[in-house]
């Protein structure tokens, strides 16, 4: 059976928690475990531009032995000429795994269906599941613990990262709160499918409309640009719409004293938050950052080690 890492559900809890574990002893000692010596080779498809995920992956890759191949779908015959199940075909019979940047959840899943090897989710509209893993690395690298802990997410609560914070969330037993506008909810499936997780891991999910309601006594609070790629003519729009779910001083304030901030990055400061808060002594997110390359050379050990096609 060949595992993909395509949603963040993919993984159950022990799962989760065992890349966790992996991730830390990684970033102790970044060349312990090295399944991609030979080399072997991974490829890296991006339809979307890239700091974190290209650097993150292809240093990654190399850590672990292995050599990137970075493509472009502007360069290549995916999405045109050719489909994502064929593209998936050629590929498995010269690289050891595939991870893709991409716009629509289904051509992800399609592209999965057609290979024998591991497929991961290096972004798309739905889902961010990579940048969970960091997440969850970082909150749990500076707390201790991610079960029970509580993480309000704010803003767009339809982006990719609020639906990854709720099923990620919630497989690590944590109560996850999402606080956006009507308008800027979650999908109903996705919610949906975070309670049934909670309700086995312990977690809780729940959704406001009023962000001060939702930060208070939070142990993280999250946020993310409120103009994702691919949203550029709404840009007006949401900046109208969301203007009050700024992250700001007066905001955070209401979490607990040593609650932790947290954003993916690029971020718009001035927008989603202030640059008091991101640059202040809350802020994490240059770890959050750096844990991209930890928690998926995890992910990727991982993955390989339950490749059994």
């Amino acid at each position: 059976m060949t595992r993909h890492f395509l949603r963040d559900d993919d993984l159950s809890q022990d799962e989760q928690t065992a890349i966790l574990d992996l991730a830390v002893e990684l970033k102790k000692d970044r060349f312990a475990v090295r399944p991609l010596a030979g080399p072997q080779t991974v490829a890296v498809i991006f339809d979307k531009s890239s700091t974190r995920t290209r650097v993150s992956f292809a240093v990654g890759i190399a850590d672990l032995g292995g050599v990137p191949l970075i493509i472009s779908t502007a360069s290549s015959q995916l999405g045109g000429k050719e489909t994502a199940t064929d593209t998936a075909r050629v590929l498995e019979r010269q690289v050891a795994a595939i991870a893709w940047r991409t716009y629509g959840q289904a051509g992800l899943e399609e592209m999965a269906l057609g290979t024998t090897v591991p497929v991961i989710n290096a972004l798309t509209d739905d889902f961010h599941p990579c940048q969970l893993l960091a997440d969850l690395l970082t909150i749990r690298e500076h707390r201790g613990r991610l079960a029970g802990m509580t993480v309000t997410f704010l803003g767009d609560g339809a982006c990719n990262m609020a639906q990854s914070y709720l099923l990620a969330g919630a497989t690590a037993g944590m109560h996850v709160r999402i606080a956006s506008p009507t308008n800027y909810s979650p999908a109903a499936v996705v919610v949906a499918d975070a309670e049934a997780i909670a309700a086995r891991t312990g977690g809780s999910i729940e959704l406001f409309t009023d962000p001060a309601d939702a930060v208070g006594g939070s142990d993280v609070v999250v946020t993310d640009t409120w103009v994702s790629m691919g949203k550029e003519k709404e840009k007006a729009q949401r900046l109208t719409t969301l203007d009050s779910y700024q992250v700001d001083a007066e905001l955070m304030a209401l979490a607990k004293p040593d609650a932790l901030f947290l954003h993916c990055l690029p971020a718009d400061r001035g927008f989603e938050v202030t640059a008091e808060v991101i640059d202040g002594p809350q802020s994490v997110v240059w770890d959050e950052a750096e844990n991209r390359l930890h928690a998926q050379k995890a992910l990727m050990v991982w993955l390989l080690d339950h490749n059994t096609p």
